[in-house]
């Protein structure tokens, strides 16, 4: 989970695009072999979803990424 705070010009989906290029290029880089384990060579399924938040509701939806953390742990 992110919470990103960006302009209204910039489209969701192109920042989607080059954050999962970026750490993609990262992780294959500092990991090779993680290519021939993945289907495809793929590590990110193209899909995403993006949901606006008022600043009213931004301290719940961080609360939620954080409990999403420890869920992880």
């Amino acid at each position: 989970h992110l919470l990103v705070d960006c302009r209204p010009q910039f489209y969701i989906s192109d920042m989607i695009k080059i954050m999962k290029g970026n750490l993609a290029r990262q992780m294959f880089l500092l990991h090779p072999e993680l290519k021939k384990e993945l289907w495809g060579g793929h590590l990110w399924n193209p899909s995403y979803c993006a949901v606006t938040v008022s600043d009213r509701s931004r301290e719940q939806v961080l609360a939620y990424i954080e409990g999403q953390k420890e869920k992880s742990r």
